[in-house]
């Protein structure tokens, strides 16, 4: 009688365990349709960190990326000009990670090292437990996913890992199809002579930043920007000559403008830079930026030096989520308006939109600054 009570609980534990896999399959087949769905990163990202978390009941979902990987290098792309929330990304060197680049590793967060907690797992509670699957792909390691729970029994040192690292391999060949996707996006999108994106991008960018701006209660900003007497440059010294002028200057106005910020080059010698915020720091960054033009030393062809000035017109409009397009668009034409007001006035200076001119009058640029036009 014992014994075949024991083999009933047996088969019964059998068939739990049975069941249990095949739903935690159908979880994971889920989240691997939607990650094939994903559009670009961002939307990789958010399904990668955070369905995956709330479909499996996990504190925490993070994707640590190798910085030595090819792969990174398209994905850091993707992050600079997409900006997903990046809570749950992280980024770093293996050197130092004591941590097996081909199977998961499972137990408490505490009984991991302080580098591998550091980079990986963050404040999470030492007595969590947590399973950090390596990502492969045939380039070599990837990166780390770490899968948080706040049961200490949920990820144990010993238990069956098959789904995790069929997951893991998923997501690995996920991760480089997207970085792929992105990678040709980047190139569709950014302008070959000066590294920065073109004016596509920024139309795109500048539509989302009038929607996160209508969330977040604030204004967004427009810089049209020209080279001031461009035509000469070119005819004076060569379009060689001219284009290391256009190299230089989209390089001078990346620095100075903080990073999270877009800056774009809008075709010819017309540069545009989108920011969030109102008059009066639209016209601190486009002073800003004004000056590092003027002092830019840029040499021809024989060693002599190529004066470059620029001349700028700011349009500010609050955030809106209606017709995005049409905003973008005026917003666009507000600030080239103002860019034709500043070639008029006498070029190398910056000029606001007609409607901004009385909001902008207690942010006036400095005497240094007027003494520098």
């Amino acid at each position: 009688m014992t014994e075949s009570t024991n083999i009933g609980e047996r088969l019964r534990s059998l068939v739990n365990t049975v069941q249990r896999n095949e739903r935690a399959l159908q979880r994971f087949q889920q989240i691997e349709l939607r990650l094939i769905e994903a559009e670009d990163f961002a939307a990789f990202l958010g399904i990668l960190t955070g369905e995956l978390a709330q479909v499996f009941d996990l504190c925490a979902a993070t994707l640590w990326l190798d910085d030595g990987a090819r792969l990174a290098a398209e994905l850091h792309a993707a992050v600079a000009q997409s900006a997903p929330a990046s809570g749950q990304l992280r980024w770093g060197r293996t050197a130092g990670l004591e941590l097996s680049a081909t199977a998961p590793q499972l137990g408490l967060v505490g009984a991991f090292s302080a580098e591998v907690r550091a980079a990986l797992l963050g404040s999470t509670p030492e007595s969590a437990s947590a399973a950090i699957l390596p990502l492969r792909h045939r380039s070599g390691l990837l990166g780390y996913l770490s899968l948080v729970s706040e049961s200490n029994e949920r990820f144990v040192e010993g238990m069956a890992t098959d789904l995790l690292a069929r997951f893991a391999g998923f997501v690995s060949a996920g991760l480089v199809n997207v970085a792929q996707r992105e990678q040709l996006k980047h190139l569709g999108m950014t302008d070959s002579l000066t590294g920065l994106p073109n004016r596509r991008y920024v139309e795109m960018r500048l539509e989302e930043e009038l929607q996160r701006a209508a969330r977040h209660a604030v204004s967004v900003a427009c810089l049209f920007m020209d080279l001031d007497h461009f035509k000469k440059v070119n005819d004076t010294h060569g379009h060689a000559v001219g284009d290391r002028v256009l190299a230089a200057v989209g390089a001078c106005i990346r620095a100075a403008v903080r990073l999270g910020e877009t800056v774009a080059r809008f075709g010819g010698e017309e540069f545009v830079a989108v920011l969030q915020g109102d008059c009066a720091n639209a016209n601190v960054v486009a002073e800003r930026v004004r000056r590092a033009v003027e002092a830019l030393v840029v040499r021809d062809n024989d060693g002599g030096e190529v004066p470059v000035t620029l001349s700028i017109g700011v349009a500010v409009m609050p955030g809106t989520t209606a017709d995005k397009g049409a905003a973008a668009r005026a917003l666009i034409e507000a600030a080239d308006g103002a860019l034709y007001r500043a070639k008029r006035s006498g070029r190398n200076r910056v000029v606001f939109a007609e409607n901004h001119e009385d909001e902008i009058a207690a942010a006036a640029p400095s005497d240094e600054a007027d003494a520098q036009r």
